[in-house]
């Protein structure tokens, strides 16, 4: 069967449909599950402070697995790794659909997020092998949009599941498409051979970059509930560094590494996850506090809040696959660097919006955000991928996806740090409107300097070669 398929004229292209069930299968489940948390605590009888582990546990996995998968690819085969990431995924969805306690449902997402990583730290791979580099931001460009489609279904479906059924249903409805992936992958996925030449997994890697990302992300995640100068937090940053620390020594030092840290000499894989790194921490700076402004300032409800907030994922579907074929013809530079400029200017509009801006005075900052990120991240991902050897696309994958998920971490912690240090209240009453604005303000043009920064650093990427 797979014979065959590898001898139609458009095969690549049926590998791409292959990896896009599994991309917008994760990303959905990412944005599904926030519309459900207030159905789960009433529920499941659980606080804030307990349920926000149902979303903490799923990213805290995802970010300290990826490159551990990305690498276990690049030596057993990413076929492999894939497909199982299907299963193990569609395995923890239908087990959070089953939790009759929320700390079996946190058990359950943390197995759920196995699979995703398994998912996330090789689709990028997978595509960059099959894809000539002629036609490879134009397929990394589909990709974000079906990451952008995975974020903007979410929200809508998962409301919808609940009104009709219940919130197990958002888990639940991962289930078939789960099982459809892995015959997918199965029948279209070509079969790679993992390496032959006897190299090793680096465990003590593996354990140290873990157990670190954990201590690091648990510790920034807390920062704000916990306190900065909580023991626990101090703690938990600290381990953590100490251990990413260690982690950067045995690299250095072990045969063969589970992160070729030799990647980050090479320029267009720093500066383009340097500058994707940057880029998500001012994009989930808003993405944060956007919310709070539209519901608590502007006084919209839940409905009219979503609706204006899938401007940004529709506009950024538009551009995504159009800037990722531009980058094909004429390189990424260009492209990086003017998307992170709009979206830096989208960022210092917002700072100008009044506590009583009518409904379309708002739209022209979701445009140019979702703009600027649609130029910037296919090009970008286009260039980090085509920078690295076919041998480390594995590693390669896992490690952009892992500054994705690094940059909505901070971006999420600098926000609500800055937002209350400037003293913001997210619910404000109507004596702290004139604090809520002046703090969301603050804050957009903190985010805008961020993106400025990024297209700086961006601007700076050489040694690439355009496609012929």
């Amino acid at each position: 069967m797979l014979e065959k398929v590898k001898d139609l004229p458009n095969y690549r292209w049926y590998v791409l449909a292959a990896v896009a069930i599994g991309t917008f299968m994760s990303t959905l489940d990412g944005s599904i599950v926030n519309v459900a948390l207030p159905t789960i605590s009433g529920q499941l009888h659980s606080n804030l402070s307990t349920l926000q582990w149902v979303v903490s546990a799923y990213l805290l996995t995802i970010s300290s697995l990826l490159p551990v998968f990305g690498r276990i690819a690049d030596l057993l085969g990413r076929k492999k790794v894939y497909a199982l990431g299907f299963l193990i995924f569609t395995l923890g969805s239908a087990l959070c659909g089953l939790a009759q306690n929320i700390w079996f449902l946190v058990g359950t997402r943390v197995l759920q997020a196995v699979g995703a990583a398994m998912l996330m730290s090789n689709s990028a791979a997978i595509i960059t092998t099959i894809f000539p580099p002629s036609e490879r931001g134009k397929a990394l460009g589909l990709t974000g949009t079906v990451v952008a489609l995975g974020s903007l279904t979410g929200p809508a479906l998962g409301g919808l599941l609940i009104g009709l059924a219940s919130w197990r249903s958002i888990f639940y409805i991962n289930v078939p498409i789960g099982i459809i992936g892995y015959v997918v992958a199965l029948l279209i996925l070509p079969t790679d051979e993992p390496h032959k030449n006897n190299e090793s997994f680096d465990f003590a890697g593996a354990f140290t970059f873990t157990i670190g990302m954990i201590g690091v992300l648990l510790g920034i995640n807390n920062g704000e509930s916990w306190g900065w100068t909580s023991p626990t937090v101090l703690l938990s940053l600290f381990l953590g560094t100490a251990l990413l620390v260690l982690f950067i020594m045995i690299e250095r030092k072990v045969e063969h590494p589970m992160i070729n840290l030799s990647l980050f000499r090479n320029r267009p894989f720093l500066i383009g996850n340097l500058s994707g790194w940057l880029s998500f921490v001012a994009m989930f700076a808003n993405n944060m506090l956007l919310p709070f402004y539209l519901q608590g300032i502007l006084n919209y409800n839940p409905s009219q809040a979503g609706l204006m907030l899938m401007v940004f994922p529709v506009v950024m579907a538009i551009v995504a696959p159009i800037s990722g074929n531009a980058s094909d013809k004429y390189g990424p530079v260009v492209l990086t660097t003017g998307g992170l400029v709009i979206t830096a200017l989208g960022f210092f509009y917002f700072s100008t919006l009044p506590a009583t801006a009518p409904y379309y005075q708002v739209i022209p900052g979701l445009v140019l955000t979702g703009l600027g990120s649609g130029m910037f991240q296919s090009p970008n991902n286009s260039s980090v991928m085509s920078s690295v050897p076919p041998q480390k696309l594995g590693i390669a994958g896992g490690i952009n996806s892992l500054v994705r998920n690094l940059g909505m971490v901070t971006g999420i912690a600098l926000s609500v740090s800055l937002f209350e240090a400037w003293g913001g209240v997210t619910i404000p009453k109507s004596g702290q409107i004139g604090a809520f604005m002046s703090a969301y303000h603050s804050v957009m043009l903190v985010a805008m300097a961020v993106a400025l920064a990024a297209a700086a650093i961006s601007a700076n990427r050489k040694s690439y070669a355009k496609a012929k």
